[in-house]
């Protein structure tokens, strides 16, 4: 894992760069349906600066937060909808300038998080590196979805190592999440980066293995894009059954993403 000056760097750039595709459109660019069903590109957004406003809760305020965790469990179905149903509502420069003053709050609050301290969260506690890298994935993905309904090709950059660093990580939670019992196995990844690199995690001599391009990876495991679309390859029983169940996210097992032949 990189230093936290480098990690909030990363997480400030990917929210610059998501902001740089919605800036200065009309409001009929942000009422754009996106590929989560339901959700336009002001949905996308207000969830984003929903999210951070949860995070910076969990980070500076511990008993707000645990109010937060209460509704949740009084509205377990919609708490996330409803948050960016609210916020889509907004004038896109409104929303624009909630998400842009949210994260930047945010980035500053883990600066002076304790080192060594544990966030709460919707899942398990994480640390400060964790909370970041969490921010970081989830504005990628989010931002997958707003490129794909503006119809905008995204560059791949080397922060998507975050993105598969915490997909990686999420393995035995994307079991475990769905009832089953994770493989005692670790698995090896290896993954081509942007620029020609590799970007390896697990044992060299690991009996199963998932290898491909990272983008493909980092669109599997956030549920981008189905797994029929993607150039991932298993070697091994459970590896092959982990493409089928994996979630970078917290919250229920999400549905993913028809297949593009479909």
């Amino acid at each position: 894992m990189p230093d936290l000056t480098v990690l909030l760097a990363d997480l400030t750039a990917e929210g610059d760069d998501l902001e740089s595709l919605v800036a200065g459109r009309p409001a009929g660019d942000w009422a754009t349906p996106t590929p989560a069903e339901g959700w336009t590109v002001a949905h996308q957004i207000a969830h984003l600066a929903w999210t951070d406003d949860q995070a910076l809760a969990a980070a500076t305020d511990e008993a707000a937060f645990n109010e937060i965790i209460a509704q949740a469990m009084a509205n377990p179905g919609a708490f996330v909808d409803d948050g960016a149903a609210e916020g889509a509502e907004a004038e896109p420069a409104l929303l624009l300038a909630r998400w842009r003053a949210g994260r930047a709050a945010l980035a500053e609050a883990l600066t002076q998080v304790p080192a060594g301290a544990r966030l709460p969260w919707f899942g398990p506690p994480m640390g400060v590196a964790s909370m970041a890298t969490a921010r970081l994935m989830e504005t990628w993905a989010h931002g997958q979805d707003v490129a794909d309904a503006l119809g905008v090709r995204r560059e791949p950059t080397h922060r998507l190592r975050h993105v598969a660093h915490i997909g990686v990580r999420t393995r035995d939670f994307s079991y475990a999440n769905r009832g089953l019992t994770p493989p005692e196995e670790t698995f090896r990844v290896v993954l081509s980066a942007p620029g020609g690199d590799e970007w390896t995690w697990g044992p060299d001599d690991a009996g199963q293995a998932v290898r491909g391009p990272a983008l493909d990876f980092c669109l599997l495991v956030t549920q981008r894009r189905h797994r029929a679309d993607l150039a991932l390859t298993a070697e091994g029983a459970d590896a092959d059954r982990w493409l089928d169940l994996a979630q970078a996210f917290a919250g229920p097992p999400g549905n993913g993403r028809t297949p593009a032949s479909a």
